[in-house]
């Protein structure tokens, strides 16, 4: 049996790759590991292309509460860093 995550530490990174999740899967996936992140926690978002779509669902979503940082952008994909406020 697996331990619940407990979010005892702040500012941690939790990895998030959604080139392993199935396309229609993805946006729930995304919304649902957001909305369990507390506030000072980060999801390290990998994708193989630039979700500028998604982030647009994201900030009418979470407005000011999710910050978004790119922390790599290339032709093989993305990174990027969803702080939780």
């Amino acid at each position: 049996m697996s331990q619940p995550h407990l979010h005892i530490l702040p500012d941690q990174i939790y990895p998030f790759d959604a080139r392993g999740i199935a396309k229609r899967f993805r946006h729930a996936a995304i919304f649902g590991a957001l909305d369990a992140l507390h506030p000072g926690e980060t999801m390290r978002f990998v994708n193989d292309h630039d979700p500028l779509p998604l982030l647009q669902q994201l900030q009418m979503r979470y407005g000011e509460l999710v910050e978004i940082n790119y922390v790599e952008r290339g032709p093989q994909g993305v990174v990027i860093d969803f702080n939780r406020r």
